[in-house]
């Protein structure tokens, strides 16, 4: 098959720009001029012309929840909710629809500023409905707030302490009120997968074929976006159970790099496992840590605090024992990928990294730091001493920038500092957190290059990249993140054709309105796996 458009981006530094791909099976055999392409392939192979449209590497998602995205498709919509009265009629007809004693849940809620000037507690859940168990994850997937009946079902009362690395929100009595944060969330969740006090609990419980479905209903919308491969920051027994079957029964998706929460780290060591492990088409990455919590839950670790509180933030561990984690996860061969959001927490992840880089040295560790918000200039430095790659998330900006404006102040101009990383030598990664924030690349791509609040205030505009950087980050410089870019990301011949037709000249697009191109081609190992429209040549 030959493609051929007026736009190729290669992603290859040795051909940065071509007209035609060919594809032989699920690989790349030839990228260059028409005819030159033309000659690499048998005189039948079919010919697609994508005329003026823009012909990229699929994209690269290595920050990308899959199946809890395909769960938020399945619930209650909240992320646009701006009310207690419409968050409960919002529930209340989800609920109508499913019988009693069934969990209601729903994903998105950002209740920073309701209509009613107050968050959401407990109560307004319990009146609409008193026999679902109602659970509501907050957008930052940080923090839930559920009604009494599944605070009772899980056995939380009144007089339930707060745990290591998390807290309940409570009245002025000292009961909760129905808001969990960061580990606090583990005494609600579980039940489905216990993970302690080693990141925020979102592990619904799904038996195996509803998750198995939901995957199945969630590609079409993934590969409609371009999307070809993701890496999932935090899988436990449950991900990479409904993975594994629907992977076993053919299910279509994009590849999939599932990352293991730390709180299996002693189980992976005992048998010896460390990744990268599996093949094309699923397999095991880097371990997932987790420092400091979120700065849309207020629970971000920063010097001088968040908010009009100045609060300073959740750790998920003591700071000793969460060297002592990076350390022997390091010295078992784990390629690192830890959330970090604000500088406090940069000083205790950077400080865990040398040491363990000191203690054993790995001539290729590629430790991430997931999100990476908030470094100092110092911090920074010392990120590209360590080699350390940054995989953040501008859709932050452009979804939930109000709220960042309001915990951060003047210092979101100074937040996910793509530039000033480039400067160092550093090649950040950007990616989407879905289902935090929008799956689609080109959501993506766009607020990386325009970096724009909801409010429409432009922010820190010193690091915006340019549109050729923004997917380079999102294809060749993710991939290698994963460790996979000696088979995906770029355009190359021997790679796999994993590739996305864009409708229009990408480069020459408003940054502002990237969002708004179609794809409309996407291949996954040389299949032709969306397709928005006829083209001419099928």
């Amino acid at each position: 098959m030959l493609i051929r458009a007026a736009t190729v981006l290669t992603m290859d530094p040795a051909r940065p720009r071509a007209r035609a791909v060919g594809i032989d099976g699920e690989r790349i055999v030839a990228v260059g001029d028409v005819e030159a392409v033309r000659r690499e392939l048998p005189p039948d192979a079919e010919e697609i012309d994508a005329g003026t449209g823009t012909v990229v590497p699929g994209f690269v998602d290595a920050h990308n929840h899959y199946l809890a995205t395909a769960e938020s498709f399945a619930g209650v919509e909240a992320r646009d909710v701006t009310s207690i009265a419409e968050l409960q009629r919002r529930v209340g007809e989800f609920a109508e629809q499913r019988p009693p004693g069934t969990w209601v849940r729903g994903h998105g809620l950002e209740w920073s500023a309701f209509d009613e000037g107050r968050m959401p507690d407990r109560r307004d859940l319990d009146e609409v409905s008193r026999t679902h168990p109602i659970l509501l994850e907050h957008v930052s997937g940080h923090a839930i707030l559920v009604n009494s009946l599944a605070m009772e079902l899980r056995g939380v009362g009144d007089d339930v302490r707060d745990p290591d690395g998390g807290a309940f929100d409570r009245d002025d009595r000292g009961r909760p009120t129905g808001i969990a944060r960061d580990g606090a969330t583990n005494l609600l969740l579980g039940p489905s997968v216990d993970i302690g006090h080693h990141g925020p609990n979102f592990h619904t419980e799904v038996d195996l074929d509803e998750g198995v479905g939901m995957l199945a209903a969630a590609a079409p919308r993934y590969f409609a976006a371009g999307l070809t491969t993701i890496g999932d920051p935090q899988v436990s027994s449950r991900e990479l159970g409904i993975y594994r079957e629907a992977d076993r029964r053919g299910v279509p998706g994009p590849r999939i790099v599932g990352m293991p929460l730390s709180h299996q780290l002693d189980e992976l060591v005992a048998i010896g496992l460390a990744g990268p492990f599996g093949d094309d088409r699923l397999r095991i990455g880097a371990m997932k840590f987790y420092t400091d919590g979120a700065i849309t839950a207020g629970t971000a670790a920063f010097r001088e605090g968040l908010g009009p509180s100045r609060g300073t933030g959740t750790f998920y561990h003591e700071p000793a024992a969460f060297r002592a984690l990076i350390a022997r996860a390091h010295e078992a061969g784990w390629q690192l990928a830890v959330h970090t959001m604000g500088d406090r927490a940069f000083d205790l992840v950077l400080g865990a990294l040398e040491d363990a880089f000191r203690a054993s040295p790995a001539e290729d560790p590629r430790a991430r730091i997931e999100h990476g918000t908030y470094p100092t200039p110092d911090q920074r430095g010392r990120m590209a001493a360590l080699g350390v790659t940054p995989v953040t998330q501008p859709g932050s900006i452009r979804e939930l920038g109000n709220v960042w404006t309001i915990q951060l102040g003047d210092r979101i101009n100074e937040a996910m500092p793509l530039r000033g990383w480039l400067d160092l030598g550093i090649r950040p990664v950007i990616s989407s957190d879905a289902f935090v924030q929008s799956f689609r690349p080109l959501d993506t791509v766009s607020a990386a290059t325009w970096r724009v609040t909801p409010d429409g205030t432009r922010v820190g505009p010193h690091h915006e990249l340019t549109i050729e950087e923004a997917v380079r980050a999102h294809t060749i410089d993710a991939a290698r993140a994963l460790r996979l870019e000696d088979r995906i990301g770029s355009l190359e011949p021997g790679k796999l054709a994993d590739i996305a037709v864009i409708d229009g000249d990408l480069l020459a697009a408003e940054p502002a309105r990237i969002g708004d191109l179609a794809v409309t081609l996407t291949f996954l190992g040389g299949d032709v796996v969306h397709e928005a429209v006829s083209v001419p040549g099928r």
